[in-house]
This record gives structure tokens, sequence and C-alpha cells, in this order.
């Protein structure tokens, strides 16, 4: 078949491998001139399915009154009215339940466990090289308050069968010796060794090469306006160059899906959660970190990227905003800082921001919808890097027809069809 990818981001490249792969003709389509250059370019470098948890969790529309108003905070809010932010927010906080967040911290792990295992796979396979590190994860904990409440995400780690390590404070510098310079604002913290850490700009370039090598067609510059139905199939996608054909098109736009499906009639939940991300080059490498630390006071990341270091963290419900004020710089700064402070040079960092595609459960959205031929893969909020190729492999094998390694339940768009007609039912 030949298969229309939208988007050349890490879910679209990854796509269209997985679908080159298995013997589809496959072209793909972006606005911009080279691949991964939107929220795919500057994110935290983290590939973390055992840290994977969807915001949505018991205590969070506390914490995020409480963040409105700290200094510093992880979370801030456009305060101009926003309809699609407010439903959004609305049905987030909806999922802010102990049983929804089981259930779909479950999912994103099936998902996110099953991506590293194929990320593992192609790095055998073809040996590619993103300035990677396979030393796992640390969730860092300043008050023995956090670290009481790690309870709670290890039972699910235990149930979904993700290795753990709990550590101590004087444990943390066996795995991250520069924190010995701050051990007295550290209680100690959760080691999850099955995450990595890796450019995911390199990596989706790189691929996109190999693609090349396997007959995938990139079209950039290439502005997509609409897709093509007939007879209630979808045909192609119409664009600034004219109508581009297929037997399936697959739409991974990240944040704007949604714009792309709703003239189908087809609703995504997703908002554009605005991050931002410091790229610093190393002085001292011994103050350095070895792999990636995630700040839980300030919900920041902290990577080692070959001879730079990735903050990244944060969070702005701005709509599309994409600007990169100075003030923003403070939040992913301070933390560096104040953790790995001397490591590297911050004057010469290069600060970014990118659009997250979130959904309100957390889950990304993936497969098929009611029209034939058309498939999403899209949804991943801050976790497109760490879920990129289990969500392209699995849409892959539903597009060849082929039955997917993992459980496909709650994955598709139809489980919030579902939940709509659950509340109509409560109601009536």
């Amino acid at each position: 078949m030949r298969i229309v990818v939208l988007g050349s981001g890490v879910v679209g490249v990854t796509s269209a491998w997985y679908l080159a792969q298995a013997g589809h003709s496959v072209v793909v389509l972006d606005r911009q001139p080279e691949p991964a250059l939107e929220t795919s370019y500057g994110n935290a470098g983290q590939i973390s399915p055992g840290y994977s948890a969807p915001w949505a969790a018991p205590g969070v529309p506390l914490k995020a009154m409480k963040w409105l108003v700290q200094d510093l905070a992880p979370l801030r809010i456009s305060p101009r009215l926003d309809a699609t932010m407010l439903t959004w927010l609305g049905r987030m906080l909806s999922n802010c339940t102990h049983d929804a967040y089981a259930r779909n911290k479950a999912r994103m792990l099936r998902v996110a466990e099953y991506s590293r295992d194929c990320l593992v796979e192609l790095r055998q396979e073809i040996g590619i090289e993103y300035d990677n590190r396979a030393q796992g994860l640390i969730q860092l904990f300043r008050s023995e308050k956090q670290q009481a409440a790690s309870a709670n995400d290890i039972k699910i780690l235990q149930s979904c069968g993700v290795d753990y390590q709990p550590l101590e404070r004087d444990e943390l510098f066996q795995y991250e010796p520069a924190l010995r310079h701050v051990a007295d604002k550290l209680v100690g913290g959760l080691r999850l060794p099955g995450d990595e850490t890796g450019d995911c700009f390199l990596f989706t370039q790189a691929l996109a090469e190999r693609c090349k090598s396997l007959g995938v067609e990139f079209r950039f510059n290439t502005n997509i306006e609409s897709l093509e139905l007939e007879k209630g199939r979808v045909i192609g996608a119409n664009t600034d160059q004219g109508l581009v054909k297929g037997d399936a098109c697959l739409v991974a736009l990240g944040s704007y899906s949604p714009a792309l499906l709703a003239p189908l009639g087809i609703k995504l939940p997703i908002y554009p959660v605005k991050g931002f991300s410091l790229t610093i080059p190393i002085t001292d490498p011994d103050r350095a970190p070895e792999s990636t630390v995630m700040d839980e006071t300030y919900k920041v990341a902290v990577s080692r990227l070959g001879d730079r270091i990735r903050v990244g963290g944060t969070a702005e419900l701005t709509g599309f905003d994409l600007s990169t004020p100075q003030s923003r710089r403070a939040n992913v700064e301070h933390v560096v800082n104040d953790l790995f402070g001397g490591s590297g040079d911050p004057s010469q960092s290069e600060l970014w921001t990118g659009l997250r595609p979130m959904t309100p459960d957390g889950t990304p959205i993936l497969g098929e919808t009611r029209y034939p031929g058309l498939f999403l893969n899209t949804g991943h909020g801050t976790l497109g890097w760490t879920m990129s190729l289990g969500s392209a492999r699995y849409v892959s094998d539903l597009i060849s027809q082929r039955t997917p390694v993992i459980s496909a339940e709650g994955l598709s768009v139809s489980r919030y069809t579902r939940a709509q007609q659950n509340v109509r039912l409560a109601r009536a």
C-alpha cells in the first residue's frame, strides 16, 4: 500500500520506518525544511518508560493551585479566556482519581515499555547513534513527603512488572556522583534502571536518512491543508502543492492534529502544553549528571547528552504561543545550577520552547478511526520521545493488518466517545 504520513517529528519518522519495513510505499509530508524541527528538536532527552505517568493524578488540583502562586512554578496558565483550554482542563481534572490514575498509568507504561524494547532492538539492528546512554533515570526527592508519596507509583510499577530501585540519600551518589555537592538538599530517590537518555533530534534526523534508503519519500516545505474524502474513505491530503494520494493516511502532527481532523467531525481532546529547555555546553564533566535526574519539586529533568547538558521542564497553558521570554529561563536554569552548579556555562546556552500535545488522561491516541484509510499517532504529551517507536510499530501493525504485540485496550480515539456515552447514561 501507499501510505501518506503527516508530520516528520520523531513520531512521524519512526512510523515511516516501520511502515517501510513492512513493505509499504511511504511519503512523509511536513511544513518544515527538514525532520524534527518542532517538538522533537529540544526536548529533555529522557527515554523514560518507568517515569511514564499522567499529569492527572490524585492531589494534582491542590498542587496546581499552589504552583500558580509560587516562585519558579512548574505550571503557568494564561489568564485569557480559552474555551478549548477550559474544556481540556475539566476533562483532565475528572481523571484525578485513584482509579483513573492507575488505569491511565498502566496504559502509558504498556506503550512506553514496548517502545523502549523497540528502541533497543532498532539500535542493535542498525547501530544508530544519538548521544545515547542507558544508565537509568533517578526521580529525585527533596522532602520525605515526596519520598513517601512514591509508594503509590511503586505499586503500579510492580503490577506492570517495571524494574525499580528505591534509593536513600547516600545511595544516590553511586549513580550520580556530582550530587554529593548538594547532599544536604536531598533525602533520596527512585531509580528506574531501564530508562535511557538520548538526543531526539539527532535520532530522528539519522533515522530519516535510513528511511530514505528504504525508499521513503520526504516532501518538506509542504503545508498540509485538509484531508481528502471519497465515498467516506480518506484517500489523501490536500496541500499547498496539490493533493497527495494514498491508500491510507497517518496523522502524526502532535498539537496540530485536532485542527486537521475537526472538519471530519473527529474531536481530539489534545491541548498544546508549552515547555522549555536549555542546552548547556559542559565545562566540568565531574560536576555534570551521568544520565538523567528528574527533580520532583520543580518537575524539571536534567540529562547528559554527549558534551552537553539538556535541562527541560515547566508547563504553560498558553495556546499556540511559541515565544521564549527570558523570564521562563529561570525555572530550568535554577535546577541545573542548584543540583549541578559549575558543570556548564549557562551564558552559552540555547533556550528553546516546544508544544507538547497532551491528552487529558495522558495516554496517546493511536490507531484506527471511524473513517477507512485514516489512522492516528498523536497526543503523546511530554513522552513523545519515550513512546515513539512503540507507538509507531503498533500503528504500523494495524495498518498492515497484523496483530500488534501489545493490547489495543484504551489506546484509540474511541475511548473518549465511550466516556462521553457513559456520562450521558449516568445523567439519564
